[in-house]
């Protein structure tokens, strides 16, 4: 009775993919089946021989699903979403198997074809050898792309911690802010980027914002200022407005009401919202260095009414 077994790699880092790996082992016993156990157990070197060994003679598939997907999705999801890839990468090399154990609690191929397949074994990756081997090409796997981010990132020292929340790595994330590899959805990085998923909105909000953004942009340009980037995005950090002056480079905030009848613009923006902005500032300047002589000033712009009136744009000390 040949048994498909399922692990993952990478639930908790605060950086990286999440990875899932499947395996279905030969039907001959061999005698490396008695050396496999819980990845975590086994020393880099052990792991990287058997890593080996499983690709050449076992049915294997990863399932990777990347930090980017996992902050869209959430963490529930990406598991779900990692195994079943793994699964299908399996069932791409027509191995036969009639039972698929998977390491922990949760039945991640539920509401599936294969779901009546499936049994769920805590601490599985430690008693059952299918599930032992998924874990150990799981995590080589996700090991070698860590190191290989650790030259492309190299402040960030993702081959010594491989992503996971380490003083080393927090304090550098506290230094240098976040990468392209991090999880906005995981703190600091949710504090420090204002992560938050994206909902189904009604279909004139964004339509409101461009037009207040519009509002101020033709304000600033009246002050003097020159628009050098509007509704600045990547997917670590968004700015509405960016100009300069005089040697100043301002990031303003465009908060809009559809009344003036309760406080203004910058009351919006508490002592949180100060430190995302200039979270959003300086990583803005990182990669723009050309504006690094520019004095960086943050703004906010208080937006009023159905004429999208400019009652205030007010520097933030």
């Amino acid at each position: 009775m040949a048994i498909l077994g399922i692990d993952e790699v990478g639930r908790g880092p605060l950086a990286g993919p999440l990875v899932v790996g499947a395996v279905i082992l030969p039907e001959e016993e061999k005698e490396w089946f008695n050396e496999l156990k819980d990845s975590k157990k086994l020393t880099a070197k052990k792991r990287e021989k058997l890593n080996e060994i499983i690709l050449a003679e076992a049915a294997t598939g990863l399932g990777w699903v990347t930090n980017v997907e996992l902050d869209e999705v959430g963490i529930s999801e990406a598991l779900r979403l990692a195994t079943r890839r793994a699964v299908k990468a399996v069932q791409s090399l027509h191995a036969p198997f009639s039972q698929i154990v998977i390491d922990g609690k949760v039945n991640f191929l539920k509401s599936t074809p294969l779901e009546k397949y499936v049994s769920v074994v805590v601490k599985a990756d430690d008693l059952i050898r299918e599930v032992s081997a998924a874990s150990i090409i799981a995590k080589v796997a996700r090991d070698r792309y860590m190191v290989e981010m650790a030259e492309k990132y190299p402040k960030y020292g993702f081959d010594k911690h491989m992503g996971y929340g380490t003083a080393l790595h927090r304090n550098a994330i506290s230094k240098y802010g976040i990468c392209p590899e991090h999880r906005r959805s995981f703190e600091p990085c949710k504090s420090l980027t204002g992560f938050c998923r994206e909902k189904t909105a009604p279909k004139n909000t964004t339509k409101i914002g461009a037009r207040g953004e519009d509002a101020v942009c033709e304000y600033l340009v009246r002050q003097g200022h020159e628009i050098i980037a509007r509704n600045h995005k990547t997917y670590f950090y968004e700015i509405d407005i960016v100009s300069v002056k005089d040697k100043m480079i301002y990031f303003t905030e465009v908060k809009y009401r559809k009344n003036a009848d309760f406080g203004g613009g910058l009351m919006a923006v508490n002592t949180k919202k100060q430190k995302r902005m200039r979270y959003a500032a300086e990583a803005f300047l990182r990669f723009k260095p050309e504006f690094g002589k520019f004095d960086p000033i943050l703004a906010v712009a208080d937006v009023v009414g159905e004429d999208f009136e400019v009652k205030d744009w007010l520097m933030i000390v």
